[in-house]
């Protein structure tokens, strides 16, 4: 197996990138390579010292970086040499079986979709991000891949994470929600609605209904489904809320129990590791034709090592064979 890694993508590139990559060494197997993206000085600097990385790594030269607050688009146009445009020319020929990114979102998402294509039967890819909780994890989609979204879009994404789930959490007959502002049928607006009506004629997926933002963590279902404007809005709210709470949470210690404070940062550093970002590696971009796994901008070398096991355990469970069949029996439905 071939994994691409955008080595210029993240806010700690090239060195977390070149780091994750490394330390991935000991999950490949003997005939898995590594393929490193960017520019080829600057990763052979970051490479040396580092002995037998010639055995597993292959370094794929692209000169040019899209910056992560550039236009898609518009920077992929200009940069056709840069690290993320390689990346998914790589996975477009086959010469790679996944790609991994910590770089520019949108860019990363208009790529696959300009090269890779979308899986045949599916309309709009999404990102799925896996949150951890005290319930277990659960997937919502889309947090940023698709902001104008139409019901169909939603009820696929639906489909595509419900099969991600069970291909890399073990869990089967996922409870799938609806993001919405309240649970009654009533509630939500006009996609919403339509999409409820559409999810409920779906029989092959285990439809609960409506769920509200505090139902993600109280165990209520596995997988949530809303358009990419609101799952971002939701997504960065929790991840603002967490560091807040932490940060909020050593301060008063410090200053009420000074001395039990190396106790509770202890036991909080062992919560926060539960819950962090670096241990789920990425979000798969599911819908594309291809294994595209998009990491944190802010990724450390760890969530690196761990979107390379994701990207890998995706292409072992053959996800895209699985998330086409869904999405054709369900279509196949509409017509018997």
């Amino acid at each position: 197996m071939r994994v691409a890694v955008d080595a210029m993508g993240g806010d700690y590139a090239p060195a977390e990138p070149v780091k994750g990559v490394l330390a991935a060494k000991e999950q490949l197997g003997k005939d898995d390579k590594i393929v490193l993206i960017g520019d080829e000085a600057i990763l052979r600097q970051h490479l040396s010292g580092h002995e037998g990385w010639e055995s597993f790594i292959e370094i794929e030269h692209a000169p040019d970086v899209v910056g992560m607050d550039e236009a898609p688009v518009e920077a992929l146009r200009q940069k056709p040499n840069s690290s993320l445009a390689r990346m998914a020319e790589l996975a477009a020929t086959g010469k790679v079986d996944a790609i991994v990114s910590a770089g520019n979102t949108g860019a990363c998402v208009a790529a696959c979709q300009m090269r890779l294509r979308r899986l045949h039967g599916v309309h709009r890819p999404g990102i799925a991000i896996i949150i951890p909780t005290f319930h277990g994890p659960v997937v919502l989609c889309d947090v940023g891949a698709n902001v104008n979204c139409r019901p169909q879009h939603l009820h696929q994404y639906a489909i595509m994470s419900s099969e991600y789930l069970r291909c890399i959490c073990g869990k089967d007959h996922a409870r799938v929600g609806l993001l919405s502002i309240g649970e009654e049928d009533a509630k939500g607006n006009t996609l919403v609605k339509e999409t409820r009506e559409l999810m409920k004629g779906d029989t092959s997926i285990r439809f609960i209904g409506n769920v509200e933002g505090r139902d993600i963590f109280r165990g209520t279902c596995d997988v949530v489904v809303c358009e990419g404007f609101v799952g971002n809005v939701c997504l960065k709210l929790m991840e603002g809320l967490a560091e807040g709470l932490f940060k909020s949470m050593f301060q008063e210690m410090a200053r009420t129990r000074p001395d039990l404070t190396a106790e509770f940062q202890s036991a909080i550093k062992s919560v926060k590791e539960r819950f962090d970002f670096n241990e789920y590696g990425g979000a798969p971009l599911l819908g594309v034709n291809g294994i595209c796994i998009i990491c944190h901008g802010a990724s450390s070398h760890r969530a690196i090592v761990n979107a390379i096991r994701v990207a890998r355990e995706s292409v072992n469970a053959k996800i895209n064979d699985r998330i086409i069949d869904r999405i054709q029996q369900w279509q196949g439905s509409l017509h018997a």
